[in-house]
């Protein structure tokens, strides 16, 4: 495993050397909005699937079967959602950062309020998804050296630090496209060798997962249930719009196309390729499944299904090798890009120095060493699913965030800019209290659908407190 990391790990100092020539700020920040738009939808797949799927989504089929593409359909309709309201907005106003649009429309601490949410968000975000690979290697390989837990995730954010550090953005446009395709690869053959394992052809492989009860995906008879369609598909089309459409981050790459019907072309692309490509993981649990039943060991956890089988040796050599690629190139592939988008909207939205190439330098070694502490804590704290665990931190994180951006967009109304902070605190604590006070009177546990009511009350918030109409059109906004 060690051995793979460090070829990959030098196949991604190549392509950085290469990219990053003559690089400045806007190299860093924007690619100097030069990149390809099929490059860019390419990479985007990795970069917004990560690592915690390769180990999470196939370990779901054991108590939600299928369902999760239920979300994933939702997922397309964001996708158009961010292409035509929300990028022609940030390409108008040529943005580096989309939360300036926040400052242009509505004040100036809405803008400070925006891009602190997503400071937060966004290190909460990427350190429960780097997680995965982290505590992979520790448990798999790096324990038998009795190397510390600590030292393991601050080496591999260095290596992140170290081929970002000099072009950035422009950088992760092409890694993000290598490490999609390592990712997809890895995917592909582990399945093969599972079926394999299994002693099926490929037809036969495709029979058994769909005469398995763990092939349920729709859900239309259970109100109650958190896996309801509905429910799941309207989560899946705001999840969407919050974490990618509002998200420095996945923005920042397509606003580095040339122009904005690229930037669209891009989006709409990668927007399709999440179900297919997700069933193939949620396939991969099921033949796993069969592979644990067959052998009697079956996993504690669902986050246990996949490295049980892929990382310990069971299924051959190359299996563990196609693991390691597969986990390390989706993580590194969502990790760098964040510590990207967070460094771009420190040195933008909080300190407003956007041509200081020694801040920028600054910064991005300081959250490196921020985001080494945010992945020690979230293992600390974590007792639940990964994938249900960065879902529901981004239901009270993120929902402010969809708040302040549907009033800009949606209404004509000024705010009162001193209140906005106040606001967008509230309404994440009057989320928590609810969930708590209808779980313990019903029993029933708010799933996804937090998100939208979050983002309903900073709306309503922010309507009981707005002043006169402005005029939209003159602004621009």
């Amino acid at each position: 495993m060690l051995i793979t990391m460090l070829v990959y790990f030098g196949l991604l100092m190549v392509v950085s050397r290469l990219t990053s020539r003559r690089a400045d700020n806007d190299t860093f920040f924007r690619a100097n909005r030069q990149s390809p738009w099929y490059l860019v939808a390419f990479g985007m797949v990795g970069a917004s699937i990560s690592g915690i799927t390769f180990v999470s989504v196939p370990g779901m089929v054991i108590k939600t079967d299928m369902t999760y593409l239920q979300m994933c359909l939702g997922f397309i309709l964001g996708y158009f959602a961010v292409a035509f309201i929300l990028l022609p907005v940030y390409y108008r106003l040529n943005l580096t950062s989309i939360y300036t649009y926040l400052q242009r429309r509505m004040g100036r601490r809405t803008y400070k309020t925006g891009a602190s949410f997503f400071l937060l968000s966004k290190m909460t975000n990427a350190a429960a998804r780097f997680y995965v690979v982290c505590i992979v290697l520790q448990e798999f390989v790096l324990d038998r050296y009795g190397v510390p837990f600590p030292i393991t995730v601050t080496l591999l954010v260095a290596l992140i630090w170290l081929y970002t550090r000099r072009g950035g953005i422009k950088t992760l446009v092409w890694t993000d496209s290598l490490q999609t395709l390592c990712m997809l690869t890895a995917l592909v053959l582990i399945i093969l060798q599972v079926v394999s394992a299994l002693h099926l052809t490929p037809a036969e492989a495709v029979e058994s997962i769909a005469a398995d009860s763990h092939s349920r995906i729709f859900v239309f008879d259970d109100w109650v249930s958190r896996q309801n369609f509905w429910k799941q598909f309207f989560s899946g089309i705001f999840v969407v719009i919050v974490m990618t459409g509002l998200d420095q981050d996945l923005m920042q790459k397509n606003l580095t196309c040339k122009s904005l019907s690229d930037a669209q072309k891009d989006m709409c692309t990668y927007g399709f390729a999440f179900v297919p490509v997700n069933l193939l993981f949620l396939a991969l649990g099921v033949l796993l499944l069969h592979l644990a039943q067959q052998s009697g060991s079956m996993p504690a956890s669902g986050d246990q299904l996949v490295p049980m089988f892929a990382a310990t040796g069971r299924l051959g050599d190359l299996v563990v090798v196609l693991f390691t690629l597969g986990v390390v190139a989706a993580s590194f592939s969502s990790a760098d890009s964040a510590l990207t988008a967070l460094t771009t909207s420190f040195c933008v939205d909080v300190c407003e120095r956007q041509g200081d190439e020694r801040l920028r330098k600054r910064v991005h070694v300081a959250m490196a060493l921020v985001f080494v502490g945010f992945i020690i804590a979230f293992r600390l704290f974590n007792s639940m699913s990964i994938i249900d665990a960065i879902y529901t931190l981004c239901s009270y994180t993120y929902g402010p965030l969809l708040g302040l951006f549907a009033f800009g967009l949606i209404t004509r109304r000024g705010v009162r800019d001193r209140w906005v902070p106040y606001i967008c605190i509230a309404s994440p604590v009057v989320c928590l209290i609810l969930d708590t006070l209808v779980s313990d009177l019903t029993g029933y546990k708010f799933g996804y659908e937090m998100l939208m009511i979050n983002g309903s009350l900073t709306f309503a918030g922010l309507w009981a407190l707005s002043e006169r109409r402005i005029n939209i059109a003159k602004t621009g906004y």
